[in-house]
């Protein structure tokens, strides 16, 4: 692990670590604010959605109550499990929930937690300094949203317990045993009336769980699935806190300095801790956070961060005659290979709805920069040459990003890029509503042919792409610009590329990849993805990006033909084709490829909206979509081959 550098305090001298909130957290702390009504009617309203992610938040939400009590330095431990019937136990060594009677309703702390949507030690009644979950909603939402939910709580030498079922209560709160421990440990079952799936994902929530340890140094977290033949337990806790977070994403990517700059920094109750450590990538990782919960949309804190840190380095350059006369580095120019983590906490933190994706509060915007203006500047002058070496590699990426200006320049006068033009290889629709627009990218002027021939010109139209595409993950933009293989794309869709895409100019809303079912289809598939996501992330983040799935088999019996999307469908064909008559022949032949389907047979199984499938392309985590991409794009072999060989059990149709 490189050598980590841990600054002083920018603002204020004071050690990070939260300190015990002084008074006790009794019944008194649970505010009431309304009742559990429309939860189970509008789900979505409360946990983002009903699909695998919102299922998933259900867990989230009882964690950030324990990480609550770690903040506030009471607990030090916290354990998750998916156990063997696919329920959630989530246990801490906390204060544990308070049992005593809350003042405002007569009813015990607990049974309010758990029954009372808004109630929680975290609406001024002093039970928390700072927390994650702010609104209240954990507890009582996850109760509502499960088929039953038991909580069982140590404290003050017993055990007390609670059971409920869809948020009604099923066994009031009673002593069950006596302990000698502290806690609360919470057990449910997510309820399938509400949600698609109700299977969890045990890599899903420990990448979660890896993030929250990160973000608390010295907490330890353990995920165990106890499920019959997925086994398995970690436990995570990382001293260095977010130190090591930036080390770790840093795994697969050559650092140009050997230490992690970490700066922190207080004023009152908000304290900033920032970790960041620049790679020869050429691309920018900032991962933000605001009371322990991700902020994928950035806000106040990175606005601060991002302006400070180009005001710094242009300082700083202009002091060490790095850079000359009137020339500058723009923050773009700064952050590229960067990686950078933010970690914010405040009392009152004011979040952009229910899902926290952006932070609004412009008080933490001025702490963030005045910590990074003075103590980054400290750090320069004293490591003169690890500063030269971010100065070097900002001139770089100013003099790439003034090239790549030139080329776009060189292109547009080619190209009549301003005029509106469109590629030679795009046959366009005429349906001019994007919000009603599909382009296919159909490699090879076979397929094409087919899909042009087959299409409905109405909506849909065809882009043809060819030849060896360029990997971006390896290239910078002027690299892209000029590039005959992705240009025309980046003409087509009409947003541009980069820090100049705009989505209000995308010319379709449903852009679909059409690959050959195949290991150089994948491979296709795998180039495009990694250009949108490195230079046009918000298609993928609005969810406009699609994958065709094209079928495997054509099965014919006499007159009668039909297809096959994967093995199990082409057995479970070929039985109902042959009948009672198990001798009868039924023909079946794997396409080779999207070329060998006439347009007819194009349009049935993969571009009719009524018939075909879509796969939709999403991105619920941008860091670890960044680590797959680094790993499968990037220069270092080694990680590729071990990440091909841990998920080479995956893999589909692969056998030609």
């Amino acid at each position: 692990m490189p050598d980590l550098i841990e600054r002083n305090e920018a603002v204020q001298e004071d050690e990070m670590a939260s300190q015990p909130v002084e008074h006790a957290y009794g019944g008194s702390e649970i505010q009431v604010l309304e009742g559990l009504e429309a939860v189970r009617k509008r789900p979505g309203m409360y946990i983002g959605s009903t699909s695998e992610s919102g299922l998933h938040h259900l867990v989230y939400e009882i964690v950030d109550n324990s990480i609550d009590e770690a903040l506030a330095g009471f607990c030090d431990e916290i354990t998750v499990s998916i156990n063997g019937d696919n329920t959630i136990t989530v246990t801490d060594n906390g204060r544990g929930i308070p049992v005593d009677i809350q003042p405002q309703t007569g009813l015990p702390a607990l049974e309010v937690v758990f029954t009372v949507l808004h109630a929680g030690g975290k609406f001024g009644g002093g039970g928390y300094k700072v927390s994650g979950g702010l609104h209240g909603v954990g507890a009582s939402v996850v109760n509502a949203l499960s088929e039953w939910l038991e909580v069982q709580v140590h404290k003050d030498g017993q055990i007390y317990e609670m059971k409920f079922s869809r948020g009604d209560i099923t066994q009031p709160m009673k002593v069950v045993g006596s302990t000698s421990k502290t806690g609360t440990s919470v057990t449910f079952k997510p309820d399938p009336e509400m949600f698609d799936v109700t299977t969890y994902s045990y890599d899903t929530i420990h990448t979660r769980m890896q993030q929250q340890a990160f973000l608390n140094a010295g907490l330890k977290i353990n995920t165990l699935d106890k499920r019959e033949g997925q086994e398995v337990s970690d436990s995570m806790c990382y001293e260095g806190g977010i130190r090591e977070y930036v080390t770790w994403l840093n795994q697969n990517k050559t650092p140009i300095h050997n230490d992690v700059i970490y700066m922190r920094g207080m004023k009152d109750d908000s304290s900033v801790e920032i970790a960041l450590q620049y790679n020869d990538n050429y691309n920018e990782t900032i991962v933000s956070f605001a009371n322990d919960v991700r902020t994928p949309e950035g806000g106040m804190h990175e606005e601060g961060f991002k302006r400070a840190l180009t005001t710094v380095l242009n300082a700083y350059g202009k002091k060490a005659n790095l850079i000359k006369g009137d020339d500058k580095v723009t923050g773009e120019d700064c952050r590229e290979g960067i990686t950078c983590v933010i970690s914010v906490k405040l009392t009152e933190a004011q979040f952009e709805g229910q899902t926290k994706a952006k932070l609004g509060n412009a008080s933490i915007r001025t702490l963030t920069s005045a910590i990074v203006s003075e103590k980054l500047d400290e750090y320069l002058e004293e490591n003169p040459k690890t500063a030269r070496m971010i100065l070097d590699k900002a001139m770089m990426a100013n003099r790439a990003r003034e090239a790549a200006r030139k080329a776009k320049e060189s292109v547009r006068r080619k190209t009549a890029l301003e005029s509106g033009q469109m590629p030679d290889k795009l046959q366009d629709c005429n349906e001019r509503d994007p919000s009603l627009c599909e382009l296919y990218i159909v490699e090879g002027d076979s397929a094409a042919g087919s899909a042009i021939q087959g299409r409905d010109s109405r909506f849909q139209a065809i882009l043809a792409m060819w030849g060896k595409m360029l990997n971006v993950e390896k290239a910078r933009a002027d690299k892209i610009y000029g590039n005959d293989k992705l240009f025309p794309l980046v003409l087509g869709l009409g947003a541009g590329i980069g820090e100049e895409f705009n989505i209000d100019k995308l010319r379709y809303h449903k852009i679909i990849i059409m690959a050959d079912a195949d290991v150089d289809g994948a491979h296709i598939r795998t180039l495009l993805l990694t250009f949108f996501f490195r230079y046009m992330r918000p298609l993928i983040e609005k969810g406009y990006v699609y994958s065709a799935v094209p079928p495997l088999y054509k099965l014919t019996r006499g007159k009668n033909q039909r297809v096959a999307y994967s093995d199990e469908e082409r057995d479970l064909i070929s039985a109902e084709m042959r009948g009672d008559n198990p001798n009868v022949k039924v023909d079946i032949n794997r396409f080779k490829g999207l070329g060998e389907m006439d347009p007819h047979e194009l349009w049935e199984t993969t571009m009719d909206p009524e018939r075909r499938t879509l796969r939709r392309i999403t991105l619920d985590d941008a860091v670890a979509a960044d680590r797959v991409f680094n790993v499968l794009m990037g220069e270092e072999v080694e990680p590729r081959k071990e990440w091909i060989e841990r998920n080479a059990k995956y893999a589909l149709n692969l056998d030609y």
